[in-house]
């Protein structure tokens, strides 16, 4: 679609403004999304999100092979599909603890089904590149739109234990703010929104640039864009397979400070590639840090979060992710048509490095209020707790 797009009009600024439609559905419906499924039957709303999204996509490719596709057409569509997806990638994060009961593989779960997203993002771009280049956009559309009948086919064919939905008669009003009351008085749960949200807003933001910054600084074509979106996915599969890896969500904090680091710097060193191989090796990293951030984000809040809220905080999850977006997309799509693309680029990774800074420093006591839920969730063993307090308390009496 952002390839369109740039043929379409050779603009940065309408390529951010087609992902800032895209996106901002999800700041202004995710709240809703969260008290509605915590009230619905998920795998039944996966249905429903992932049949609109089908005919979305049938849509774009019908428009484009018909040769009457236009900016104007592409803007409501994006809006409708980032409507969509705010309710299915809310529904989905939610969903996830109904085919994983065990909170201790919570953790391995997120990541794996990270991986399986990651070598789809892998894979995806890259033929579409291969097929963009030997054919058209509305085959790709096409193609985009057939694949939703795996997905539709695999949520019919789970079999999972009945999950009883309650919302203790609580209205809307009340349901959402009960939600916000939670999320934003939780120290913990505050800042690692508000460090996704950062993340988000200019980590992301590089998919607006790709297209020019393909054509006009390494001379490419789409095959070149398919590839450049590739290596990002590259990094974010190594991401995803290194966290999976770990065997618990004891640590996950100090990674997603490290993770913005990454970020800061692959932003920074991207603004200076001038060949291929630089940009692709940046763009690595940046897929890394990227990954590494909003799934280790993702499993420690639901490793925290009470049950009984998990699809409300998963909502602001869904905002902070998606929802700030598009404010980096049109901010960057704006900031590289007037100051030049490597600016915005060294702009994004300042903020990412600051924002670890901030995290690095509220660390400790994050820690400190989360032990306590680690506790109880056998995370941590009573044992061991009970050996630090001792050691904590004997301490005190010293001082």
């Amino acid at each position: 679609m952002s390839w369109v797009v740039f043929q379409l009009t050779g603009s940065s600024f309408q390529l951010g403004l087609v992902l800032f439609c895209g996106q901002i559905p999800s700041l202004i419906l995710s709240p809703l999304a969260g008290v509605l499924v915590d009230r619905w039957n998920r795998r039944r709303l996966l249905l429903f999100t992932q049949s609109l999204a089908m005919i979305q996509a049938f849509a774009l490719a019908a428009l484009d092979m018909t040769g009457t596709i236009a900016v104007w057409q592409i803007l409501p569509l994006s809006v409708f599909l980032g409507a969509v997806n705010t309710f299915d990638i809310t529904g989905r994060q939610t969903f996830l603890t109904e085919m994983v009961t065990d909170r201790n593989d919570l953790s391995n779960a997120i990541a794996l089904n990270s991986s399986l997203m990651n070598i789809a993002r892998l894979l995806g771009p890259s033929l579409a590149g291969l097929l963009l280049a030997q054919t058209s956009a509305s085959v790709c559309f096409l193609v985009n739109g057939l694949s939703y009948f795996a997905v539709l086919i695999a949520l019919l064919a789970m079999r999972l234990a009945p999950h009883v939905m309650c919302h203790h008669g609580k209205g809307l009003r009340e349901g959402l703010r009960e939600g916000f009351l939670y999320a934003f008085h939780f120290l913990p749960i505050r800042i690692i929104l508000l460090t996704c949200c950062t993340a988000s807003m200019v980590g992301s933001s590089y998919n607006v640039i790709l297209p020019e910054y393909s054509v006009q600084i390494l001379h490419g074509n789409a095959r070149t864009l398919g590839m450049m979106s590739t290596a990002a996915g590259l990094g974010a599969l190594g991401g995803a397979l290194f966290l999976a890896a770990r065997s618990s969500v004891l640590g996950l904090g100090r990674w997603i400070w490290i993770a913005l680091v990454l970020i800061g710097i692959g932003f920074i060193a991207f603004a200076w590639a001038t060949q291929f191989w630089m940009a692709y090796a940046a763009l690595t990293v940046i897929g890394f840090g990227l990954m590494v951030q909003i799934a280790a984000s993702n499993t420690l809040l639901q490793t925290i979060v009470e049950e009984d809220k998990r699809g409300r905080v998963m909502s602001f999850f869904t905002m902070a992710f998606l929802g700030m977006a598009p404010f980096g997309s049109l901010l960057t799509g704006y900031v590289a048509g007037t100051l030049g693309i490597p600016f915005a680029f060294i702009m994004n990774g300042c903020v990412c490095l600051v924002s670890a800074l901030a995290f690095f420093v509220l660390l400790p006591r994050l820690r400190e209020l989360i032990h306590p839920i680690y506790v109880r969730l056998n995370i941590i063993s009573p044992i061991v707790a009970g050996i630090e307090a001792a050691s904590e308390l004997k301490l005190m009496t010293k001082e």
